[in-house]
């Protein structure tokens, strides 16, 4: 924090924002408060620009190389779960989804889109000398991955979030809602975001109304293709958690995986 400091100068006040990485600030003097971020997403701008996060500031490149960004301080609050299935929800998403401005930019940074057979290798990979595991589902899993990898191909690719948690989501004094931390984000099938999202938090009676919102017919096609992605992410946040040692969301993972178990048939 000390280079912060350093760049910022005395009369600002830096204490740690939160988060799991470290690397959030909340930086205050006596007119402003910004929200700092090292090393974050280097298409921010663009998202600040179609009123995706919050405003970007500026940006400072620190003495030991780290990039800094600040970004307007945001007074409001996260949405809640219940509040996930809300139309403002599926209309930003579908925004994001659809800006030629954000894809046109990750694809100059030279992001490759991501396949689903891409993604099935590197899930096996993951899998690959685990024995705490649950080797039968996860063996179930992969031959259901692999057995309709033909039914995902060759989709539209966009720039997902690829962490739709509803704690992404803030809702801002003004109502404006924002989807922040894109460090995950990837290029490719939608249906990766749409997954974590109906799953998650809309009853499945509500999937076609939701969809409806955020403009898209619910068909077999796009059913078949949330629910190859939902298996996927199950599979690979089951594997990871286990790995960190955090049982309980490895269990929470298993179990959501388990649902699925039908479909594996």
């Amino acid at each position: 924090m000390s280079e912060l400091e350093h760049a910022l100068g005395s009369e600002w006040v830096i204490s740690p924002a939160g988060g799991t990485t470290g690397e959030a600030f909340l930086a205050e003097n006596q007119n402003e408060k910004l929200f700092l971020k090292r090393n974050s997403s280097p298409f921010l701008a663009v998202l600040s620009a179609e009123g995706i996060v919050p405003k970007l500031v500026w940006t400072k490149r620190l003495e030991n190389g780290d990039v800094i960004t600040a970004q307007k301080w945001l007074e409001g609050r996260v949405l809640g779960k219940r509040e996930m299935k809300e139309d403002k929800v599926a209309k930003l998403l579908s925004k994001i989804h659809h800006s030629s401005e954000i894809l046109h930019l990750f694809m100059r940074m030279g992001k490759m889109p991501l396949e689903p057979s891409n993604l099935l290798v590197r899930l096996i990979n993951q899998y690959r000398g685990h024995d705490q595991v649950d080797h039968a589902l996860i063996a179930h899993a992969l031959e259901y991955l692999h057995k309709h990898l033909d039914q995902v191909r060759r989709q539209e690719k966009v720039v997902c979030h690829s962490d739709i948690n509803h704690e992404n989501w803030l809702l801002g004094e003004d109502d404006h809602l924002y989807l922040i931390d894109w460090d995950q984000a990837v290029i490719a099938d939608p249906a990766i975001d749409l997954s974590m999202l109906l799953y998650q938090y809309v009853p499945r009676e509500q999937w076609q109304t939701w969809l409806s919102k955020y403009g898209v017919e619910f068909d077999h096609q796009l059913h078949m293709r949330i629910q190859w992605y939902m298996i996927a992410l199950s599979l690979s946040y089951y594997i990871w958690y286990l790995e960190k040692g955090e049982i309980d969301n490895a269990l929470k993972w298993k179990n959501r995986l388990s649902q699925h178990k039908l479909a594996f048939c």
